[in-house]
């Protein structure tokens, strides 16, 4: 792309600014990948034009929580109908068959995907590592891509011998974990704004490390300055397993072992108590909401409207691939409005204030102030929303999104850079990604 761009005349700009202004007929200059004029009949000598007639333009969406690994293992049949516990029984044997290519082809796919839903930047949070495959081989396809990445160096130590569920070929010793958590930041991990990858330290979930590793985790982390996230109260069984095994609830736990703050954020939160919202509000404790895997696992509706409301920072996750089975960032961001309503009513959650969660919501649980907003200063992730076609026909407001709107972005910007023009992926070779992929399902498949 140009060093200096000017998209023009869109129908409406929602910035998310502060102010949450909307601009019809809206401008945006950017230069060397940063955002340096919004408003009306701007004008530069430089700019290449996008013309931005008929289309929404939203900052580009980000995602708090996502496995781009189980890109490769969608629908698999024994896990269609299964409970968390049973799904994760019966993909744990299939997983533990990837490669280095597994996982940077899945990552590939799952990254092209969100990207074609709006999505400029994602978290990925991988915590299993078998036949030599590394954090390394997910951040390589995100540099590919033009992806902003945070990528979380997960972890799992506590295999099926020693009460755990995952297999004992999928855990790691606990100081190999810490070990590699201290290469892939020393390596990766980029603190400054506008940065492209940042790293975090993940273990998968108080079911399979031990109480030691959680909190050794959480050492390391603030010792590196980064941040911390891993799974927490997803259904009513994490729930039985925390009070049978600790002798208190998730959130009680986290707050133990040092994993509430704004450095940390948990996926999916469903059975948070009235308690342990106030607990996350107070501390400034990050969720990644994940609907659609919620709903698949049959796990609940998380209280996404009292969180919001006692000022507990939500984002929203696809969660993985293999859970949910899309990546679509803004077709998830439609069904956690959609459940909102149906549990609460019609007038508690509106089109923009999800969207907000989708943005600027996702960038606050990430710690980044220079993503999730449209205004001068920050970065140029931008999403182009083409409102005349089919799926907008007859909407009478363009920024009513989740309501009437496409569900694939026409044109998305990361750091200024055009990864999606007229809704292709610009950056790699789709059709031979999309080649490998089916090769390596295929040959898992024959397996199994």
């Amino acid at each position: 792309m140009h060093r200096c761009f000017l998209i023009r005349n869109a129908d409406v700009i929602l910035t998310m600014d502060d102010d949450r202004q909307e601009i019809k007929g809206g401008d945006i200059l950017v230069r060397d990948g940063v955002i340096t004029a919004v408003g009306q009949g701007l004008y530069d000598d430089d700019a290449q034009i996008v013309d931005a007639q008929g289309c929404l333009v939203t900052p580009g969406l980000v995602n708090t929580h996502h496995h781009l690994y189980q890109t490769l293992t969608r629908a698999v049949p024994g896990a269609q109908d299964a409970l968390l516990f049973g799904w994760l029984k019966t993909l744990y044997p299939i997983w533990a068959g990837f490669g280095p290519e597994h996982m940077r082809i899945s990552a590939l796919v799952g990254l092209a995907e969100l990207a074609l839903s709006g999505c400029s930047t994602t978290s990925d949070h991988l915590y299993l590592y078998p036949n030599g495959a590394r954090l390394d081989d997910t951040v390589e396809a995100a540099q590919a891509i033009g992806m902003r990445l945070h990528a979380t160096r997960g972890s799992m130590s506590i295999g099926e011998s020693a009460g755990g569920l995952p297999p004992d070929s999928l855990v790691e010793s606990e100081e190999d974990i810490l070990n590699d958590c201290i290469r892939v930041i020393d390596t990766f991990h980029d603190p400054n704004p506008g940065a492209m990858i940042r790293v975090g330290v993940a273990p998968c979930s108080p079911f399979s490390v031990s109480r030691e590793l959680m909190r050794d985790s959480a050492i390391l982390a603030r010792d590196k300055g980064v941040m911390m996230h891993t799974h927490l109260a997803e259904n009513d069984e994490d729930i039985a397993y925390s009070l049978e095994k600790f002798g208190m609830r998730p959130g009680q736990y986290a707050e133990e072992l040092g994993w509430t703050g704004p450095d940390v954020w948990h996926a999916h939160c469903v059975k948070l108590d009235v308690d342990e919202v106030a607990l996350f509000a107070r501390t400034g404790t990050g969720v990644a909401h994940c609907p659609c895997s919620n709903c698949r696992l049959g796990s609940g509706i998380a209280p996404v409207r009292g969180m919001r409301d006692a000022g507990v920072h939500v984002g929203l996750g696809v969660d993985g691939s293999a859970s949910n089975d899309t990546g679509n960032l803004i077709v998830e961001a439609r069904t956690a409005m959609l459940l909102q309503r149906v549990s609460l009513g019609a007038d508690k959650m509106s089109p923009r204030e999800m969207l907000e969660i989708a943005t600027r919501g996702g960038a606050e649980v990430l710690g980044r102030d220079d993503i999730g907003r449209l205004e001068v200063g920050k970065r140029a992730d931008i999403a182009l929303w083409d409102m005349s076609d089919i799926e907008a026909a007859g909407s009478w407001d363009p920024a009513a999104l989740l309501l009437a709107g496409p569900t694939r972005v026409r044109d998305l910007f990361i750091e200024g850079r055009h990864v999606v023009a007229d809704s292709r992926v610009t950056t790699i070779d789709m059709g031979m990604t999309i080649e490998t992929q089916t090769r390596l399902a295929k040959a898992l498949i024959e397996k199994v």
